[in-house]
């Protein structure tokens, strides 16, 4: 009899005929025997519906009143969810992050888990009742309601399942697995049966959206198996064929993983540059730029450094675009005339294109290839970073469908392995 948690997004819960799905399939996991936890999110839209009312209130709502609102699109979703499965004949138990006792630091709008109290859970597992926690959300040590960012529905259900040492976590959304890019722009994109759980951190970071960073990251550390599924499938779909569909992430590189050069194309709109020019090139600029956006909670992507001219330098990095203006504003109040820099200039009209996969280790040729077919396509790359496994472009934003489309075919990513 295996732990199994289940995570299903918001499209999965959208309605109440969707809810009656997903008890149904969760009714025919307990069925085979299986003890299970099941996380869903808010319905689909809630959270943004929520956060607009404050945001008609006020220009800068309080980040704390933001997660007290925002944590309850999560709570309707699981008493509605527990209702439609006690109607199915089951025990089931509904929780919200604080009952549970998720125990988060105070980083509001995008806490970070510390601890799990399992205990209360497990007490019911042993009791045959199906327990439904809601995602996204926890309370830090001061008893104080915090959420966990967008998606993190997702970290809540791998936190559980590491936390609760679960046998499998199943993400259940609106797609049916990992594709080797995004099929609304490629229509030959192709479903991976399995993808290596370093690729799929890669892709996540890099504007993947199946799955949110931060529960690959989760998934990684405490090595929880994971599988991508769809929500949209007959939910009394027999459980074997159920438990082999989607994508599997795993933590080994298969025998013949190494015939597949690149595994995927993962991209992202959200992004904007900012450079600081005519920076003093000495030892510490970095941390007298970086540091104030640090405190400031901004997180910063990628960085170039250009080579010295002269005793002065350019420094240019990207945030999310959401986080743009903020990043200005710090830079010209409390960096620009303190290092002496010459000029800001920013621009948030780019975008981030990425390709992933471990075959990159043994292969080589690939960036040449990459930057050959973006300049035949007329494309102008504006920063590059590479890792083992990774190479990331940032081009205008205007050409990131075009350059998707290109790399997909000019890597044969429509072609089964």
């Amino acid at each position: 009899m295996a732990l199994i948690v289940h995570k299903y997004g918001g499209t999965s819960v959208g309605s109440t005929d969707r809810i009656r799905n997903v008890a149904r399939r969760v009714a025919k996991w307990h069925a085979a025997g299986h003890r299970m936890v099941v996380v869903p999110s808010a319905m689909s839209g809630e959270t943004n519906r929520l956060l607009g009312l404050a945001r008609e209130l006020s220009s800068d709502p309080d980040p704390r009143e933001l997660d007290v609102i925002a944590s309850t699109g999560e709570q309707v979703t699981i008493g509605l969810l527990s209702i439609a499965l006690k109607e199915l004949g089951l025990k089931a138990k509904s929780y919200t992050g604080a009952q549970v006792r998720v125990t988060t630091d105070s980083a509001f709008t995008k806490a970070r888990i510390r601890e799990i109290d399992d205990a209360a859970i497990r007490a019911d597992l042993d009791q045959g009742t199906v327990v439904v926690v809601a995602g996204f959300q926890g309370m830090d040590e001061l008893g104080n309601i915090t959420t966990l960012g967008r998606g993190g529905s997702d970290t809540s259900a791998v936190a559980l399942a590491a936390a609760l040492k679960a046998d499998e976590c199943l993400i259940y959304t609106d797609v049916d697995g990992v594709y080797t890019t995004d099929p609304r722009i490629v229509p030959e994109a192709r479903r991976l049966a399995t993808v290596t759980f370093e690729e799929m951190l890669e892709m996540a970071s890099l504007g993947s959206k199946v799955l949110q960073i931060r529960s690959v990251e989760f998934a990684g550390k405490y090595k929880v198996p994971l599988r991508v599924l769809s929500s949209l499938t007959d939910p009394l779909l027999p459980l074997e064929e159920e438990a082999r569909s989607g994508t599997l992430i795993t933590f080994e590189e298969d025998k013949s993983m190494e015939q597949a050069v690149i595994s995927g194309i993962a991209f992202t709109r959200d992004e904007a540059k900012i450079t600081v020019m005519g920076v003093p090139d000495r030892p510490g600029i970095a941390y007298q730029i970086l540091g104030p956006i640090g405190d400031a909670n901004i997180d910063v992507d990628m960085i170039i450094q250009n080579a010295s001219v002269g005793g002065l330098t350019d420094f240019s990095f990207t945030v999310n675009r959401g986080e743009y203006a903020k990043a200005q504003e710090v830079l010209a109040t409390r960096v620009k005339d303190a290092i002496k820099a010459a000029e800001i200039r920013g621009d948030d009209k780019v975008c981030k294109v990425s390709m992933v996969g471990v075959g990159m280790r043994t292969h080589a040729g690939i960036a040449s290839l990459m930057f050959r077919t973006l300049s035949e396509e007329g494309i102008n790359i504006q920063m590059i970073s590479t890792s083992e496994i990774k190479i990331s472009v940032v081009i205008d934003d205007k050409y990131m469908e075009l350059a998707v489309r290109a790399l997909h075919k000019a890597f044969g990513l429509e072609q089964a392995a």
